[in-house]
């Protein structure tokens, strides 16, 4: 896999993705990158989660967070260039699975980063994905009134 950088499409396997993405017609968008985060997602606890899978589940987890709130819109070059769908509300929940296998202990692409000095910036990108497609709810604060 050529990797340049840490962002979630700086390298060949997820810039291959985008341009996947960007040749298929608009109506089959929203499933190729439910596809993607399905086989990440799938992929069970003590199963091997392959490095490609894998970095095409965070590039789609990105595409899906963007439309959340708070989400960063993917700006990169690498990203794909053709509109997107507005995404269905149950993708966030599956990019959330799909980001949690990606970071296990039976995962290439985790074990590939835990080898550089990047592990703990790449490791951060996923953890700020995954809060803005699972967003800790906000405290409920109670009014207090003198009855």
């Amino acid at each position: 896999m050529g990797t340049w950088d840490i962002g979630h499409f700086d390298n060949d396997t997820a810039a291959d993705f985008s341009g996947t993405l960007d040749e298929a017609a608009l109506e089959e968008r929203e499933g190729l990158v439910r596809r993607v985060l399905s086989v990440a997602a799938d992929t069970g606890a003590e199963d091997y989660l392959d490095c490609d899978e894998a970095v095409e589940a965070v590039a789609a987890a990105a595409l899906v967070a963007a439309q959340c709130p708070g989400g960063e819109p993917v700006t990169t070059s690498y990203g794909p260039d053709e509109p997107l769908p507005t995404f269905a509300a149950d993708l966030r929940p599956l990019a959330v699975e799909a980001l949690d296998r990606v970071v296990a202990d039976e995962s290439e692409l985790a074990e590939l980063w835990d080898e550089t000095e990047e592990s703990e910036a790449w490791r951060r990108g996923i953890k700020d994905l995954r809060a803005v497609l699972a967003p800790e709810p906000e405290p409920a604060t109670e009014a207090l009134f003198d009855l």
